[in-house]
């Protein structure tokens, strides 16, 4: 059973927006509630091309001026603790859901700091300040990498996942378990949610679909990894945000074990698509709608524009989701397909350069 908890009225503070799922979150938010006041916080970092963070914060601004509901953006990092207390202690978020990180398997290779500061030490003092302040529900973003090179799949929230193949999978992890023991010392209602590879309109640049496609219309060539062999559980991001939404209404209920003190209030959730597809079906499908929405000629050259080549240090070959346990519980499971997916993708992307 899960505690109801109602965003009406409430003050809902998401951190991570304007970043990809957080900017899509907030419309929704924005679009839903009836009342009460959404606070965005980001810092705008550098880390892919800030004007992709600032076009979506254009598309909220937009939206909060026919929203019931009041909207606030705060320029600053997680990894700050005064200005994490600040914003906790002017605004009394109800739910929090946290989705700044710094993110990406193969950045955490070379620049491990921004990881710490960002995942590690900025979780942590989200957690401070939910601590010290009445949250119904803390909602943070974990990560499929965690499962690391599991080889059972569908891919459980009940398999053990202490073997991280990158620094950025140990972060989510680690958050994992901080946040468990902040519910479990401080009676915090926690949910996490691991995301499987997610895409679509105003992604993030350094994802693969995203990255292949600036570089086709470049006329350069595209790096397919492992040769091709790899399965991805792509999730279109209209289904995470309809999934965190869902999961924001519903906290952990609070009990009292047998000791006398709280059972953490504590869950973890898969958000995938549950359908993994071959990398190159993935590709094969975002040229054909590249060239369906006129971003590239029908007379294309693919073959002439792949190179198959080994797998990446920090990779899995395979990222396959176990969702029963978001469907029993939320009655939610993740149904846009590829096909409908990159399509979206790629008339966004036409639009947004033509513009």
């Amino acid at each position: 059973m899960k505690q109801p908890v109602s965003l009406n009225g409430k003050t809902v503070l998401v951190t991570g927006s304007p970043g990809f799922i957080g900017a899509n979150l907030v419309l929704r938010l924005l679009k839903e509630m009836t009342s009460g006041t959404v606070i965005s916080l980001d810092n705008m970092n550098d880390y892919y091309d800030p004007k992709l963070k600032e076009y979506r914060l254009s598309l909220i601004e937009k939206e909060a001026k026919k929203s019931p509901v009041k909207h606030c953006f705060i320029k600053g990092s997680i990894a700050d603790r005064s200005l994490v207390d600040s914003v906790f202690e002017t605004y009394q978020p109800s739910v929090v859901v946290n989705l700044a990180a710094q993110a990406g398997v193969r950045y955490s290779i070379d620049h491990p700091d921004v990881y710490i500061e960002s995942n590690l030490i900025g979780f942590y003092n989200i957690l401070e300040a939910c601590r010290h302040h009445p949250v119904e529900h803390l909602v943070y973003a974990s990560s499929s990498s965690v499962y690391g090179g599991n080889k059972k799949v569908p891919f459980s929230t009940d398999d053990r996942v202490d073997n991280p193949v990158s620094l950025y999978a140990a972060t989510k992890k680690s958050n994992e378990l901080l946040a468990h023991s902040y519910s479990k010392l401080y009676n915090i209602p926690s949910t996490g949610l691991r995301f499987f590879t997610v895409y679509g309109p105003a992604g993030r640049p350094d994802m693969f679909y995203f990255s292949a496609t600036n570089r086709l219309v470049k006329g350069e060539t595209i790096k397919i990894f492992n040769y091709g062999n790899c399965k991805r559980d792509f999730t279109y991001v209209g289904d995470i945000v309809e999934g965190v939404f869902r999961v924001m209404q519903g906290a952990p209920q609070k009990a009292v074990g047998e000791d006398g003190l709280p059972i953490p209030p504590y869950a973890v959730y898969n958000i995938g698509g549950g359908t993994p597809e071959n990398l190159l079906d993935y590709v094969s499908t975002l040229q054909e709608e590249l060239v369906r929405a006129g971003v590239l000629p029908e007379d294309y050259d693919f073959e002439g524009h792949r190179e198959l080549v080994g797998m990446q240090p920090g990779d899995v070959p395979v990222t396959y989701a176990d969702s029963t346990g978001l469907e029993k519980d939320y009655g939610f499971k993740p149904s846009i397909g590829i096909r409908e997916g990159l399509r979206k993708f790629a008339e966004w992307y036409k639009k947004y350069h033509k513009a």
